[in-house]
């Protein structure tokens, strides 16, 4: 048997690593505050986005996009696999 995967609309963001997170939507901004998100190297070059999770941590660079699920989790994801996972639905 074969299955072809339900289409599911995410929210997300490309991750920038700007200190100022103007880019950043509400649902990010409010996962930092609640200490689901944090950063390592923050304000450096090398600045990492840290999502914890019961499972383990997940990290995303520079440039990875960080996802938001239709249950809310929260996953960040390679642009490449990203570009080929996902087409925009809105602006």
């Amino acid at each position: 048997m074969k299955y072809q995967k339900k289409p599911v609309i995410v929210n997300c963001f490309q991750w920038t690593g700007d200190i100022n997170q103007d880019e950043d939507p509400i649902w990010i901004r409010n996962a930092i505050g609640q200490g689901i998100v944090s950063f390592k190297d923050n304000g450096t070059p090398k600045v990492k986005l840290i999502i914890h999770k019961h499972e383990g941590d997940l990290t995303a660079n520079r440039g990875d996009y960080i996802i938001q699920g239709m249950y809310g989790e929260i996953y960040p994801c390679k642009p490449d696999i990203f570009y080929e996972t996902y087409d925009i639905v809105e602006e």
